[in-house]
């Protein structure tokens, strides 16, 4: 069960995303006359507060200029813990759609996580600190949703609450004159967050084909099957531009006779599709068809000499889009032979 290598970086977005809230905070700087002299944007980096606090106590080396300045913000996810309130149904499912190739496939629910997240606010005077935390506590009442993309690969975006739970305020201000001195506001922070198992598209779970056997006898161990009605999706438009044959004139929205240039590459009876109008074949002499305008839910519109006619067959019906609209080829079949459908085969066998 485990050992199902996947990775969909949910973890690492929701920090990332966290961080990039608080990309664009500036301080400003005024004189005695209360005209600004200088406007400073506060820089933000993963890592634990210590590890600039300590950079700042520490000399310049020889290859650094001047030490880590201030102000400065640092976050870093400090903890992950379920989320009960949140729990739905371990067996309950959604339609998921792999965005690469179309394909679809079913997922159980994600399971709900907190992620703590601790940001850091270093200053060296209580008025830049100030300055930056009344810039991010009016967005927090107490929560704010950040719209994050989970899973790019089925398309899966959540509103993600990022709570914030508790600030706190430490005075690093020790010592003789001579000590640095530094402000840390300490604001806590939870991200609501969701988290996906694999998402398997090996197996296409997207139902294209419906078999019903009828019996005429409720002898479930010795009857066979009489007959066999057979359903698959058919498509109402043309997919692949196959461009069969062409118009020889133009034509207007109310003429069912159409001139073609190869009136043997079309079928009787069928579907075909110039533009966006779809028609049905009623019959072919020659090279001209006769026609009805305007199926399944299209307009008869006027075409010009030379509009490709694109046929609608089985080709367009296993390239059927995710959602379209679509019908059903129905078919049956009579038997008479004994035998019973294998579902575990998936074949006709002889009874036991």
């Amino acid at each position: 069960m485990f050992g199902t290598y996947f990775y969909h970086e949910i973890l690492r977005k929701t920090i990332i995303a966290f961080g990039t809230l608080f990309n664009d905070i500036e301080i400003k700087h005024k004189d005695k006359s209360g005209n600004g002299f200088s406007q400073l944007k506060v820089p933000i980096a993963y890592g634990p507060m210590q590890k600039f606090l300590a950079r700042i106590e520490q000399s310049p080396n020889l290859r650094k200029e001047v030490a880590i300045t201030l102000p400065r913000m640092a976050f870093e996810m400090v903890g992950i813990s379920y989320d009960p309130a949140r729990k739905s149904s371990t067996m309950q499912t959604f339609k998921v759609v792999d965005q690469a190739n179309n394909k679809i496939t079913k997922s159980f629910m994600p399971v709900p996580y907190n992620v703590n997240i601790r940001l850091s606010i270093m200053t060296k005077l209580n008025e830049d600190a100030l300055q930056i935390v009344e810039q991010i506590l009016p967005y927090f009442q107490p929560h704010f949703n950040l719209t994050i993309d989970l899973m790019e690969q089925i398309g899966e975006k959540r509103d993600i609450p990022m709570v914030l739970n508790s600030i706190q305020m430490d005075d690093d201000y020790e010592g003789d004159f001579t000590t640095r001195r530094s402000l840390v506001y300490t604001l806590d922070f939870t991200a609501k967050t969701y988290l996906f198992g694999p998402v398997d598209f090996g197996n296409d779970s997207l139902i294209k084909k419906v078999q019903v056997d009828y019996y005429t006898n409720t002898d479930r161990k010795g009857a066979s099957r009489e007959l066999r009605y057979v359903a698959t999706p058919k498509a109402l438009k043309d997919y692949n531009s196959d461009g069969a044959t062409k118009l020889t004139e133009d034509v207007a929205a109310n003429v069912t006779e159409l001139p073609v240039e190869y009136g043997t590459e079309l079928v009787s009876k069928s579907y075909i599709q110039i533009g966006e109008e779809v028609m049905f074949i009623r019959e072919i002499t020659g090279n001209t068809i006769r026609v009805n305008r305007g199926e399944n839910g299209t307009t008869a519109t006027p075409h010009e000499i030379g509009d490709l006619i694109n046929i609608i067959n089985s080709q367009d019906d296993e390239l059927i889009d995710l959602d379209d609209d679509f019908g059903f080829n129905e078919s049956t079949f009579n038997f008479n032979d004994g035998k019973i459908y294998s579902t575990t085969k998936g074949t006709d066998v002889e009874q036991p």
